[in-house]
């Protein structure tokens, strides 16, 4: 078995499921005042993530060319004094697609390249770097799960599962 393979297999699964909550979200729900975190903050999240941990280290990282400072938090910020994230202007649809496609390119490209065996590469995250993988995954996963939820109770609609991607 490949292990690369699967977990790459599984990162595109993810991130095909992310781009059908994107692509069939209702223009309602993209922004809509009474969600806390905004459907497009939820997927630019996920995906600031997933290409965040996809690198050797923090240090590796370079932010995608659209990417606006403390987007990424949903929360307050993990550092003191904690304070909430300036968010303004959200992104567009086409935007989160673009940067949906960068992700993926990196996921095709880093994946190959990743060391399994070493650490993860982010003192927060003290763990090995294959386990760092499923993490990401899984993050990513339960993001894309959340915007289905949201997607099938506000505006009816139903998504498709995607089990894999060869």
């Amino acid at each position: 078995m490949d292990t690369k393979k699967v977990i790459q297999s599984q990162y595109l699964a993810a991130l095909g499921m992310l781009k059908q909550a994107v692509v069939k979200c209702p223009d309602s729900l993209w922004n809509a005042a009474e969600d806390r975190n905004k459907f497009w903050h939820v997927a630019y999240h996920a995906l600031f993530y997933t290409h965040l941990y996809l690198q050797d280290a923090e240090k590796d990282f370079r932010p995608w060319e659209k990417a606006r400072n403390e987007y990424q938090f949903m929360g307050p910020m993990p550092w003191p004094p904690h304070n909430l994230p300036k968010i303004g202007e959200p992104y567009t649809r086409e935007d989160e697609l673009a940067y949906l496609a960068f992700v993926r390119e990196q996921v095709q490209v880093r994946v190959p390249a990743l060391d399994l065996e070493a650490s993860s590469g982010f003192e927060w995250q003290p763990f090995g770097k294959l386990e760092l993988q499923f993490y990401n995954i899984r993050h990513l996963q339960q993001h894309a799960a959340e915007l289905y939820e949201r997607l099938g109770a506000r505006a009816g609609i139903d998504l498709d599962w995607i089990g894999s991607a060869s």
